[in-house]
């Protein structure tokens, strides 16, 4: 098993190598005190870390954003991160089961990690599930949802792309319909894929959902379940599940995967 170990302190970096030395013997251990230096390492030596333990705040590339690279040219890759503070990046991060340690660091809190990150395939939840990595797909019930269009599901993609975010129907036309200038007919059949994407989700009882207010038209982000939300707010297990591709299908997607991948904090 080959692990990275990640700090720009020195001293930070000895105790880290050490604390996984004990916890995992079998082990062979790569130090850097740089992200750069751990992503060279994979880009250019082709060396793929079984798991990476690395620092949050470092010079250069943070470690968010450092995950978020290695995903691209290593997607086997786990991650845990150290950090001293517990507040760090994501309110959430006292209630996390796996993918953080907190500073200074033991072996049985390494041991623990290294339990928690062993790979296990999870069933789809219940209810709506979206899944944004690699290509867009919607669930319900661990079942794919049918829509009646394929402008109706990026419609909808769209959407929870701009997480909850206010969407006028210029912005989603020029997007969805590239190159139209007809705002017109543009507008007359967005109003078709509302109604269709309305119609789909009250089928399974979340229509509320969708929100609509004088042209313009949003999501409910809170109501949404997904791998991408999950990521953003902090779930270890939504990081390590992003492989560098987002909502695959659609051009307009491409915006947020250079954001997920290069880091925009």
């Amino acid at each position: 098993m080959l692990i990275f170990a990640i700090d720009d302190e020195p001293i930070a970096l000895m105790v880290l190598h050490n604390a996984i030395a004990e916890a995992v013997p079998e082990a062979n251990i790569m130090d850097y005190s740089l992200g750069t230096d751990a992503l060279e390492a994979i880009r250019e030596q082709g060396i793929h870390p079984d798991v990476m333990f690395s620092d949050i705040r470092m010079p250069q590339l943070d470690g968010l954003a450092l995950a978020a690279q290695i995903r691209t040219v290593s997607p086997e890759t786990k991650f845990v991160f150290v950090t001293a503070y517990s507040d760090y990046a994501f309110d959430a991060i006292q209630v996390r089961t796996s993918g953080y340690v907190m500073k200074p660091v033991d072996a049985d809190a390494i041991r623990k990690e290294m339990e928690n990150i062993m790979p296990v395939r999870k069933a789809l939840p219940n209810g709506l599930w979206v899944r944004c990595f690699g290509t867009f797909e919607v669930f319900y019930n661990q079942k794919p949802l049918l829509f009646g269009r394929k402008k109706t599901r990026e419609l909808f993609a769209y959407l929870i792309d701009r997480e909850g975010g206010v969407c006028t129907a210029e912005e989603i036309i020029t997007d969805l319909w590239e190159g139209e200038t007809d705002m017109t007919a543009g507008k007359d059949r967005l109003r078709h894929l509302v109604g269709d994407l309305r119609n789909t989700l009250s089928s399974i009882g979340m229509d509320d959902i969708l929100v609509r207010r004088s042209g313009c038209l949003a999501i409910l982000r809170d109501k949404v379940d997904c791998d991408y939300y999950r990521m953003k707010d902090g779930n270890m297990e939504a990081l390590n599940s992003f492989a560098g591709e987002y909502m695959t299908q659609y051009s307009w997607a491409e915006a947020t995967t250079g954001q997920l991948v290069f880091g925009s904090r």
